[in-house]
């Protein structure tokens, strides 16, 4: 038995975003049509469309080693191959971080390996995903389920080394298994192991990340700073029968319980290994009594709902699906993690992806209805004074044009003024700009680098990323006095607009710094979880060091990088709202003033004139209800939320009925 339900899930989510991309792109064309479109405009829609076609969801395994990570994956996804593809029996399990994806720019199917050497390089691990000649390469064949889990051996590979050189890699030799000479160990072969092969579930869009344990958590800063945040959801695995251990519990205090905090990951723990308490001779009963207060404990020390942790053997469910033994899937309880894969996570994505495509594109789309909407009354409000004054159309039409043009010169001298708000908002978006140059992070980076440089001890260490953090958020506490100043500026106009145009207010736009001075925090914090972890004060690992601080680094140069085009599309996008409305309505009244010249000029009947305004009013009503449409379409729910609404209605005539008989 697969993940049918999950499948489902989500092909329903693919099928929405095709759904998302139609109806952006249809939006695009409908635009142009109507004369509406606008260079920040089109922007914004690029952007969302890009959004859309790049999304993808992540699951991250997270735990120490032995706690059936490898063997919960191979039960969850590669069922259907028949045997275990991915290493994980005793003493042969991963032993590197593994990404399973499918890239369909990619002809075939590959194994990559990054040797562990590459740690002595300053070279992130983005940069060498983006550089193949580094990595062993080794095809796959899908069609040949027993050459690939052949392959995927070389990921639970070790070879060994001296003791001095693993210290230099990042490794603590308490943490790695002996050879039998005391100046060796064994350590992975591999830094990193990318899997691309054309998977039912990986071609929807679905990656999954499986880690080893506090030893490659502790010594690959990218896997803590940036692959785990980016991730939608962390399942962290314990073992049943010892519950959470003290590695355990470090596992989670240092790298995983900080990113629910103000990240995008959903936090689940996952208690496998539940048949070693299966007892047959105790009975049913006491085993579940046993699991329950297993998972109550483990909620309670990791600080997590009950409901959160979920006991499971993922062993057995792998022998369940593929004897396909139902009995024995049901006893092995994965079904209950297979539904919080579909139900919380997908629907987690959708709502996430609602807030940053779908809601965005509605206000837009709502925006240019409402324009639409303020044409189709001018010609309306015309027709009736053409349909009152048939007698003497040749002057009404003279006056119309008259007034017409007052109210063009009044929306001109409105499209005036926020042009001049516009070079003012453009020259406080560079001021804040000037806040937070690159070049003075830059700066930041280089003492921090120069303090650290050649005095990698604990007092080095200290004074450097403290200094560093310290400056950063001075610049950011800079920006936001500044920010308040440009939102203060915003707040005054749209007031003004809004003063003008009571019947349709228009939001100000604000632009806040909060959430980047959090990221900052976050970042911070796991500097000082490294900087006072034993593990650095007690060995001199400057490979690690240095690795860890240029990774650091390098994700304070990635939020400031999105702080400044954030800043830069802020103030170029501020007063866009009411710069559309009165351009608008500025070239509304252009067409109309052409409109009645023309009918001015004919010679023809009154009824001519009278249809040519009511073909435009019907070309008009046409255009809205394909706006409406759009809009409909953007506003059906998300998969997930149907499926709700379809389950909970027939639950709730039940109910009801069930009152009315009681």
């Amino acid at each position: 038995m697969s993940m049918e339900r999950l499948s489902q899930q989500v092909d329903a989510y693919v099928a929405w975003k095709r759904e998302l991309l139609r109806e952006i792109t249809r939006y695009q064309g409908w635009l142009e049509h109507n004369r509406l479109n606008s260079d920040s405009l089109s922007t914004k829609l690029k952007r969302a469309l890009r959004l859309l076609q790049t999304d993808h969801i992540t699951l991250a395994f997270v735990g120490e080693f032995s706690r059936g990570k490898t063997e919960l994956i191979n039960s969850l996804f590669f069922s259907g191959f028949g045997q275990r593809m991915l290493p994980s029996q005793a003493g042969r399990t991963t032993m590197c971080p593994t990404e399973l994806f499918y890239d369909p720019r990619s002809e075939r199917s590959y194994l990559r390996l990054l040797p562990i050497e590459s740690r002595t390089t300053s070279a992130s691990m983005a940069q060498f995903k983006r550089s193949p000649r580094h990595w062993v390469n080794i095809p796959l064949d899908p069609s040949d389920a027993a050459s690939m889990a052949q392959a995927f051996t070389q990921i639970a590979r070790t070879k060994p080394m001296p003791v001095e050189q693993a210290i230099q890699l990042g490794f603590h030799p308490d943490m790695l298994e002996a050879t039998g000479n005391p100046d060796e160990v064994l350590v992975p072969a591999w830094r990193h192991a990318l899997v691309n092969f054309d998977h039912p579930l990986l071609r929807k869009g679905l990656r999954i990340l499986d880690t080893p344990g506090l030893n490659a958590l502790g010594s690959e800063p990218e896997l803590t700073l940036s692959m785990l945040p980016n991730a939608q959801a962390i399942i962290f695995l314990l073992s049943a029968d010892s519950g959470v251990t003290t590695s355990d519990l470090e596992v989670w205090q240092q790298h995983i319980r900080q990113l629910d905090d103000d990240a995008q990951p959903h936090l689940y723990a996952v208690l496998n290994k539940i048949d070693v308490l299966w007892d047959d001779l105790a009975g049913e009963v006491f085993m579940r009594n046993s699991i329950r207060r297993v998972q109550e404990a483990t909620a309670r020390q990791l600080g997590i709902r009950r409901e959160d942790v979920l006991p499971l053997s993922a062993k057995q469910a792998l022998l369940a699906k593929v004897r396909d033994d139902r009995e024995l899937l049901a006893r092995s309880q994965i079904t209950a993690l297979e539904e919080l894969l579909c139900e919380r996570i997908i629907a987690q994505k959708e709502r996430l992806l609602e807030g940053q495509v779908v809601n965005q594109v509605l206000a837009l789309l709502q925006n240019s209805q409402h324009i639409l909407n303020l044409r189709l009354e001018k010609v309306r409000d015309q027709q009736g004074l053409l349909d009152s004054h048939q007698q003497d159309n040749g002057q009404l039409l003279f006056e119309l044009t008259a007034r017409t043009k007052e109210d063009h010169a009044q929306h001109h001298r409105r499209l005036l003024g926020l042009k001049t708000n516009q070079r003012l908002l453009k020259h406080q978006g560079d001021m804040l700009r000037a806040a937070v140059p690159s070049d003075r992070l830059e700066g930041h980076l280089a003492r921090l680098r120069q303090e650290l440089h050649g005095c990698w001890t604990t007092l080095g260490i200290n004074q450097g990323i403290v200094h560093f953090f310290r400056a950063v958020e001075l610049d950011l506490r800079g920006l936001e006095q500044e920010a308040d100043i440009a939102n203060k500026m915003v707040s005054a106009i749209y007031v003004r607009h809004n003063d003008e145009n009571p019947l349709h207010p228009v939001e100000a736009p604000q632009f806040n710094v909060q959430r980047y001075l959090r990221e900052l925090e976050q970042l911070r914090e796991k500097a000082d979880q490294f900087r006072l972890h034993p593990m650095t004060l007690m060995t001199e690992q400057r490979q690690l060091s240095q690795r860890f601080f240029d990774t650091l680094g390098q994700e304070v140069v990635g939020m400031h990088h999105r702080l400044r085009l954030e800043v830069a599309q802020w103030a170029n996008d501020a007063l866009m709202p009411l710069m559309q409305r009165t351009l608008e309505q500025k070239q509304l009244l252009e067409t109309h003033m052409l409109r009645l010249k023309a009918l001015a000029q004919e010679t023809q009947l009154n009824r001519r004139r009278g249809l040519d305004m009511a073909r435009y009013a019907e070309e008009l009503e046409q255009q809205l209800a394909e706006a409406n449409d759009m809009l409909r379409a953007l506003r059906r729910p998300s998969p997930f939320q149907r499926q709700a609404k379809v389950i909970n209605l027939p639950l709730a005539h039940r109910r009801l009925g069930g009152g009315e008989s009681a």
